[in-house]
């Protein structure tokens, strides 16, 4: 079974992929997977069923998989199957839960064995079996994006502060909730600006990507949450906001230019509204020593998502989803270095690597033909290795992750598609 090649959070449980990105941490490598390159004789095989609203598959371990779903509408309920890790077929289902406003959340398997989903302004505890264990409702009425796990067990989760299609908005501030594992509130920290970002963790340590700072929070071991540093990141007229961060070595990796992301349309091509160029940000979270890198200089740029790093070869991927640009860099020592490679692809999804091959899961959405495709780089260089249609005729914005033994489980807003590679028989 492929596993994360990152740092355990002993918070979770220690199967596969146990959560979104691997982990909290977010850095989206996983060793073991094999490559997804064909070879003589081999050929790409896609799985695929229509599911609405579609977020991520996880795999806690070896003997089952999950897939979160929701709903539509300001009531919005939400949903677990346990998938077939080969079909996709439902073996079981959760009953509807209870949701609210529209934003996709997430879902992670704790080290106690259950399950724990955070949809709408409300948060679910499952068993492996998907009955209902426990559930709150948060105190703010507002879209949650997931939590993390620390490593003390402790479930840490934001309110969503941007704008939604409906045209909702948040009022300029977040709150962090703190709860233990049965669900009771133990504290909340209220931050003075609103935060879009999915919150990532490193050990008790909470990283908030807010409207202007990079925030960091602590959760001690009896759950009380206080702030311990903020850096100012958007300093320039017309720079966005940014999305989630990726943590390695105690920095923290992002990019900006955030805003207009209610627009997506099936893709977010020509959709951004800063007129700074989007950058890649990298901030240490205790020293607040910060640098950025353009992604490609042109204005217009956005994205949803946070980039990725494989520190083992010293390199982070950008990418600008509205101008069509992936960008590779070198970094060291938590610093952004010079550019080592740039192409012109159509991604906007989270990413996900092999660390043990350098071999970088994209996608590329293909207007013309009208689906997503996956495009397989070589991470060192950026050289496309291999590409396959999805089966989305939408763009992803959400998680691939990995499946057993070269494969990768792949969502959109459409699509949940197995997409694996296999022998061609003669």
């Amino acid at each position: 079974m492929t596993a994360p090649h990152q740092p355990r959070s002993s918070g979770y449980a220690a199967g596969p992929w146990p959560a979104e990105d691997g982990g909290p941490q977010r850095q989206g490598l996983v060793e073991g997977l094999g490559s997804l390159v064909p070879g003589v004789d081999e050929a790409f095989s896609v799985v695929s069923r229509l599911q609405i609203a579609t977020t991520m598959v996880i795999t806690p371990s070896s003997d089952a998989t999950y897939l979160l779903t929701h709903g539509i509408g300001d009531e919005a309920t939400v949903a677990v199957e346990q998938i077939d890790p080969d079909t996709l077929a439902t073996i079981a289902r959760s009953a509807d839960l209870p949701g609210g406003r529209i934003w996709p959340g997430g879902i992670g398997a704790h080290a106690n064995g259950d399950l724990y989903v955070a949809f709408g302004r409300h948060l679910h505890r499952l068993s492996k079996s998907l009955d209902l264990l426990a559930s709150v409702e948060l105190s703010v009425d507002a879209p949650h994006n997931s939590f993390v796990i620390t490593d003390s067990g402790h479930l840490v989760v934001k309110d969503f502060g941007g704008r939604l299609p409906s045209g909702w908005t948040g009022d300029g501030t977040c709150t962090i909730s703190v709860l233990d594992a049965q669900l009771t509130l133990l504290s909340q920290l209220r931050l003075d600006e609103g935060s879009i970002a999915r919150l990532s963790c490193s050990g008790d340590d909470v990283v908030v990507i807010g409207i202007d700072h990079c925030i960091t929070a602590r959760v001690s071991r009896d759950g009380i949450i206080t702030e311990v540093r903020r850096t100012m990141y958007r300093t320039e007229a017309g720079q966005g906001y940014g999305w989630d961060p990726v943590l390695v070595d105690r920095t923290a990796y992002f990019l900006d230019n955030g805003e207009g992301s209610e627009a997506f349309d099936g893709s977010f091509t020509g959709k951004g509204i800063a007129t700074a160029p989007l950058r890649l940000h990298a901030v240490n979270i205790d020293s607040g020593d910060h640098s950025s890198a353009e992604i490609c200089g042109l204005p217009g740029g956005l994205i949803a998502n946070p980039p990725l790093v494989d520190p083992g070869r010293g390199i982070a991927v950008g990418y600008d989803s509205s101008n069509g640009v992936i960008s590779a860099f070198d970094v060291a020592g938590g610093v952004i270095g010079p550019l080592r490679w740039q192409r012109l692809q159509h991604h906007a999804s989270h990413l996900l690597a092999s660390s043990d091959l350098g071999e970088l899961v994209t996608f590329d959405f293909n207007a013309g033909a009208g689906v997503d495709e996956l495009v397989v780089l070589s991470i060192d260089t950026g050289e496309e290795l291999a590409r396959s249609a999805t089966d989305s005729p939408v763009q992803s914005v959400l998680f691939p992750s990995p499946g057993r033994d070269r494969s990768i489980y792949y969502c959109s807003l459409t699509t949940v598609a197995k997409i694996s590679v296999h022998t061609v028989k003669g």
